[in-house]
């Protein structure tokens, strides 16, 4: 079986403050977290200093897969991409650099994408991120009009043709998308760079309707994630399985207690693994 390296995104605890975030993820038990670049910001411009953020990371023994993220840059006026998008970029990138992170997540436009534009910009994007130690890894999300499953982002990736891609998996995503759990064996186990976990809710609600809040924590939906991590496992993944939630009921309670329910949650999806 792949060793899955237990996961934490702090979207799962949003309200809370970095430096609570980092705590509750190493008290639960996480060997990895992902951390916001607005996290990381707001940090900074509060006087502090992205070395402190490394200590603590090290303190809790946390590695940090990727930050999160990078946006506008699929679609947004080539004048745009060249100045503003380019330098608010690098400046990400950084950030991730020095928190320790070769990974920061580049999101999909919300509407219709030119797929050769976007794979010409996510090998710019690659060249930054060279440059800078932080490279970029595409994403997919269920709910955009068109960047919205599996498929669509594997064209991307075939048309960029970098050696270096990653992408990101999510499995809400790939139900939302309206795609199929096998969608897992078109992408190579090398080429995830992380698996988001979480489950769609049991509900009337047409699928098209599901929005991030409506997620829930694994096993606690309808989604076959034993399954998709059988999946993951039989394509040679052997990553972070990171937990990712907005759930704002979540939001309202203890971080901590939070953190600790979803990493059992995840764990014993995990161990179900043969």
């Amino acid at each position: 079986m792949a060793r899955f390296e237990l996961c934490f995104n702090t979207s799962t605890i949003k309200p809370a403050s970095l430096d609570e975030k980092i705590r509750a993820a190493g008290d639960a038990g996480y060997e990895a977290i992902e951390l916001w670049n607005d996290d990381l910001t707001e940090w900074e411009r509060g006087g502090g200093k992205l070395s402190e953020i490394r200590r603590m990371l090290d303190d809790h023994n946390l590695s940090v897969p990727d930050v999160v993220h990078l946006s506008g840059w699929m679609d947004a006026e080539e004048s745009a991409f060249e100045t503003e998008l380019l330098s608010e970029a690098r400046r990400r990138m950084e950030q991730g650099a020095a928190v320790g992170a070769p990974r920061i997540i580049a999101g999909p436009t919300l509407g219709r994408a030119d797929l050769n534009l976007a794979a010409d910009r996510y090998c710019r994007l690659m060249e930054l991120g060279h440059e800078v130690g932080c490279l970029p890894a595409l994403e997919f999300l269920g709910f955009v009009k068109h960047v919205n499953n599996v498929d669509v982002l594997m064209s991307i990736v075939n048309l960029a043709d970098h050696p270096d891609t990653t992408v990101v998996m999510d499995a809400f995503h790939i139900y939302r998308g309206g795609g199929r759990d096998e969608d897992i064996l078109k992408v190579p186990g090398a080429q995830v760079s992380i698996f988001h976990i979480d489950d769609a809710p049991r509900t009337d609600r047409p699928r098209e309707t599901l929005a991030d809040g409506d997620r829930v924590y694994p096993g606690d939906g309808i989604l076959n994630l034993p399954t998709m991590l059988e999946m993951l496992a039989s394509q040679g993944f052997c990553g972070p399985v990171s937990l990712e939630l907005f759930n704002e009921d979540l939001w309202r309670q203890d971080p901590g207690e939070v953190a600790r329910v979803g990493a059992e949650k995840v764990r014993r999806l995990i161990e179900t693994l043969k």
